[in-house]
């Protein structure tokens, strides 16, 4: 079955309703067994376009995810990168902001992570934090953030302002032939629940839970709200959101590693074609080593 991404994405072309958006789709493989089969053969496709964007060195990749607590990030980007050579993949988590971060713009942290040509670069997380969380909490903007009071005493422009500078900035690395993909991994609060409760009935799992999941989970109509506005302001043509169903882990994964597939595709490279002087040159080098053998 062929996956349609265009079934996910948001561009800003119409707008996007958090209500009518899936959690689940219809499965994408029979069984267990195809499941795998058919994420191992896009596990090495991503790896083969990543050793020719490599090669190339004028595009990147820079992938997004966010989601609710348990909606899948890491297992997604673990399962979906798990063929593609490390080497060529660099993977950032990002958490409460540091000391150091908040000294910086709110995009500081993430900007020294950018992948460089040649390579992914995967984001647990990102800036859109500051449109997320800190939305849903505005304590965090009047409190913690180290902003001059003249420009956060109005919150609803510093929204607006916001999706303009990520916008901007994500433009600017199109601009600059890094590719930006986002995606919201769409989990219900129903199947939510049913992972914290797998998080707690497994021992080894336990590790994963925390109270403030919960207490974020008080707030899930007002995060709704925010990926919603988040999404209608900042899915672009150049730096799409895909709303990805997120219930079936499986399905998830065949979707977003479809997507990372179709974009790396959509780039104009190959590899470096060789004139006919180094052709000569390295045919001089294998009858040496012929020679040896």
């Amino acid at each position: 079955m062929k996956i349609n991404i265009s079934d996910f994405l948001c561009n800003g072309k119409k707008p996007f309703s958090i209500d009518k958006a899936k959690n689940k789709v219809d499965d994408f493989y029979k069984n267990k067994s195809e499941y795998e089969s058919w994420l191992d053969e896009k596990t090495k496709e991503l790896d083969e376009l990543q050793n020719m964007m490599y090669a190339h060195n004028q595009y990147g990749l820079l992938v997004i995810f966010q989601a609710m607590d348990a909606a899948g990030k890491d297992s997604t980007i673990k399962h979906v990168l798990s063929g593609v050579n490390p080497l060529g993949v660099d993977i950032y988590s990002f958490k409460k902001p540091s000391d150091e971060e908040l000294s910086h713009d709110f995009m500081w942290r993430t900007t020294v992570r950018l992948p460089q040509r040649g390579r992914i670069g995967i984001f647990n997380r990102s800036y859109y934090e500051e449109v997320l969380v800190v939305k849903v909490h505005p304590n965090i903007l009047a409190d913690y953030q180290r902003i001059p009071a003249e420009f956060k005493s109005n919150q609803e422009q510093v929204w607006k302002e916001r999706y303009e500078d990520i916008n901007a900035f994500e433009k600017y690395l199109h601009r600059n032939g890094f590719k930006v993909i986002k995606i919201f991994l769409n989990v219900s609060k129903k199947e939510q629940a049913a992972r914290f409760l797998e998080r707690l009935n497994e021992p080894t799992k336990n590790w994963k839970f925390a109270e403030a999941d919960l207490k974020e989970r008080e707030h899930w109509d007002t995060y709704m709200k925010a990926y919603e506005e988040m999404i209608n302001n900042t899915g672009t043509n150049d730096a799409p959101w895909y709303v990805v169903p997120a219930d079936d882990k499986k399905n998830a994964r065949l979707i977003v590693s479809a997507i990372l597939i179709e974009a790396m595709k959509s780039m104009d490279m190959s590899f470096p074609e060789i004139n006919e002087e180094r052709r000569a040159e390295l045919m001089k080098y294998k009858e040496m080593l012929e020679r040896e053998i």
